[in-house]
């Protein structure tokens, strides 16, 4: 087994996870926290911004990420191997649609939320803000890591 097949196998795996991560919060989390008004869902959406970085989710959502940069860049260097094409649009979705909406579109929008006081009336303003447009970014990161998994699965399969 070569480099880029533990590379692959490795961020094809820890794409699925972060699919899925992804998914859990756009298909029923945020709307839960919604759904219980606005002081508990904002504290305790606060609450998992800041245990999240403290869990092993961090180090799969760098090492993911790190992993998925290494595969497009070995695909851009040569485009020749079987699968190459697949490699470097799998890697390239995931690293534009997970990591890069996360850090300019999620971070931000949880860090404004941390500061905000749930129990005030810009807290209401900030959760609706919030709401609306963390959740649209989370939609982007959940189909980016789902269409990425599918191509990092077809260059697995043309290189077999």
């Amino acid at each position: 087994m070569t480099l880029v097949d533990l590379l692959l196998w490795f961020t094809m795996l820890s794409v699925g996870i972060m699919a899925g991560v992804y998914f859990t919060f756009s298909a029923f989390v945020m709307r839960s926290l919604d759904v219980i008004g606005r002081p508990a869902g904002m504290l305790a959406m606060q609450s998992i911004n800041r245990v999240i970085v403290r869990s092993p989710f961090l180090p799969l959502f760098f090492g993911s990420t790190l992993a998925a940069a290494v595969l497009a860049v070995m695909a851009l260097l040569d485009m020749a191997p079987p699968g190459a094409m697949w490699l470097l649009a799998g890697s390239a979705t995931y690293v534009i649609g997970m990591f890069v909406v996360t850090i300019a579109g999620n971070v931000p929008l949880n860090n404004a939320l941390d500061a905000a006081d749930a129990a005030s009336a810009e807290g209401e303003a900030m959760w609706q803000r919030y709401m609306s447009r963390w959740v649209a970014w989370n939609h982007v990161r959940t189909v980016a890591c789902t269409l990425s998994l599918g191509l990092l699965v077809a260059a697995l399969v043309e290189r077999a």
